[in-house]
């Protein structure tokens, strides 16, 4: 689908913006507010996700849903989010601790990881957390960590863990109240990169796990694709990502 011009792209994604406020607010999930309106659940991820451009008929099927005016859903001044609050989203080696750094540094505001957020809340590492309480557990203090975070900070970067796609409520909120910018890569250097985190060596990326790597990719791109911004970091040097990223919060 093609990007919308500038113009009508900071209409849609005020839109989108507005959409999921008030879908959180009566804690709809996507697929109950789709079918409240009518519409299939990948065609509201698309106005979420400011990809779809809704004619007046489907506005009007949207405010009956929420039960509001048409003129009410229509206001796009009524819901904002703080200039510099940035979410970075993607798998693990996306390049969003080194990219979220380079990004603070420049725009002079703080870098924070969620994962790195449970652990000091709880005391633990985020292997203890999982070991101890499981994974609802971990996502119950993922989600308290990330309301604490939210409560605390308007001008901060939070990186966010590959996983918090699989838990809505969570990554419904890092949309609503942030400015997400999904961080993306080929298969091959995913698998580099972590091998380079690991300290394993990069060696050769063999077809099958290449395989894997995509099918994983594949299950969570149109979670990630949800993100108002994305950005290949693949043949990119973490400064020109960094550079790219500032120029899409500025002119998106």
């Amino acid at each position: 689908m093609q990007t919308p011009p500038k113009r009508p792209r900071r209409l849609l994604e005020a839109l989108a913006h507005k959409v999921r406020h008030l879908r959180l607010e009566r804690s709809y999930t996507l697929q109950e507010a789709a079918q409240l309106a009518g519409f299939s659940r990948r065609f509201l991820v698309e106005i979420e996700g400011a990809r779809a451009n809704p004619s007046i008929g489907k506005l009007s099927q949207l405010s009956m849903a929420f039960d509001i005016p048409l003129r009410e859903l229509c206001d796009l001044q009524a819901c904002s989010i703080p200039e510099k609050r940035i979410a970075l989203l993607g798998m693990r080696g996306a390049g969003k601790t080194t990219i979220g750094n380079l990004l603070a540094n420049e725009l002079n505001i703080g870098f924070f990881e969620l994962s790195n957020l449970v652990a000091t809340q709880a005391g633990l590492t985020v292997a203890e957390v999982f070991e101890l309480q499981g994974s609802e557990g971990y996502k119950r203090a993922e989600s308290e960590a990330l309301d604490k975070w939210l409560n605390q900070n308007d001008d901060s970067i939070l990186a966010v863990p590959g996983c918090v796609v699989s838990a809505s409520n969570t990554y419904d909120h890092v949309l609503g109240n942030c400015h997400t910018v999904w961080l993306h890569a080929l298969p091959e250097d995913y698998i580099q990169r972590v091998r380079k985190q690991n300290g394993t060596g990069i060696g050769g990326a063999e077809e099958a796990t290449i395989s894997r790597v995509k099918n994983f990719i594949d299950q969570r791109e149109e979670e990630y694709a949800r993100a108002e911004h994305q950005v290949d970091t693949s043949g990119l040097s973490p400064e020109k990502c960094c550079k790219k990223i500032i120029d899409l919060l500025k002119h998106p």
